[in-house]
């Protein structure tokens, strides 16, 4: 369907959400009331997700999202079975140290650990819980004890700005791989904390100088919104010959091309898991009708 609608026969990349649930209500959540939904996808509808995937679209990767994916029951069969299809898997998640148990069993089955920070320790537990900065360190170091790559990924708010080179350097200490950052997306919890949202872009260019300035070891990967002037291309355009660099799945089955769509609802695909195939339903306001741009990603290179 994705090929007879868009053009699109190969996908690199499927962000995989298992389940709304969660431990968190961060302020920036972009699912906002779904954290209450009890949707998800079965361990049956998932791997039927990713064969799909692999065999129609030869799908390369998939990140295990949620909610918080450590929370879905059936996490560790999930990385076992995108491991034997031969995926390259990702798990995304909060790093909260009730999770030990669950990150020993994945391990094995894991090529990359990300976990979510918010900033520094102050700035990080007044977004989610107090003591979960500490919590999310030693999660880090414990994915590094068994072997398994690890990376960090922030949201960029004005309370945290200022403190990405210094969480880059502490992050590098710890043996952490790549930060990613990505630009505040209003959507979701965010809409009731306006106050996080970074007003003059102008200050995404004193933080690539900071960046560059700081010749941090640790590779920052940031999304292209953290330009001072952000450049984006429609969505007719987001695929280059066929391939798109990735989609993300909802517990709903809502398949959204755009990571700016991402927490809108404005989704033209969604996978039937009952018939376990795709379905076109376009909307006048979906991501495609409104030619929502994507997020590119590139990476900060001190100089």
């Amino acid at each position: 369907m994705l090929d007879q609608v868009a053009g699109i026969t190969r996908v690199r990349m499927l962000y995989l959400q298992l389940a709304y649930k969660c431990n968190f209500s961060c302020a920036h959540c972009f699912h906002g009331e779904l954290l209450r939904s009890p949707e998800n996808f079965s361990v049956v509808e998932a791997q039927a997700l990713l064969d799909h995937f692999i065999d129609v679209y030869q799908l390369e990767e998939v990140t295990l999202l949620g909610g918080e994916p450590l929370l879905y029951p059936h996490i560790v069969t999930m990385c076992r079975y995108a491991k034997e299809r031969g995926l390259t898997v990702e798990i995304c998640t909060n790093a909260h140290p009730g999770f030990r148990g669950k990150v020993r069993a994945a391990a094995p089955y894991l090529d990359h650990f990300r976990v979510s920070l918010d900033g520094l320790r102050d700035t990080h537990d007044r977004m989610r819980k107090t003591g979960s900065f500490d919590g999310a360190v030693a999660m880090i170091d414990l994915a590094r004890e068994l072997g398994v790559q690890v990376g960090a990924t922030m949201t960029v708010t004005r309370h945290n700005l200022d403190e990405v080179v210094s969480l880059g350097v502490l992050l590098q200490e710890h043996g952490v791989a790549d930060l990613k950052l990505h630009a505040l997306r209003l959507v979701g919890n965010a809409r009731l904390h306006p106050d996080l949202e970074v007003v003059d872009p102008s200050r995404y260019g004193d933080l690539h100088a900071k960046i560059n300035a700081a010749g941090l070891s640790i590779k920052v990967v940031y999304d292209s919104d953290l330009l001072p002037q952000p450049p984006g291309a429609a969505c007719s355009n987001l695929v280059a010959g066929g391939w798109l660099d990735r989609i993300e799945a909802d517990p709903r089955g809502g398949l959204t091309v755009s990571c700016k769509a991402v927490g809108k609802d404005v989704n033209a695909f969604r996978w039937d898991k009952q018939r376990q195939i795709i379905r076109y339903e376009p909307r006048e306001n979906d991501e495609f009708a409104l030619g929502i741009p994507d997020v590119n990603y590139q990476t900060v290179t001190a100089g």
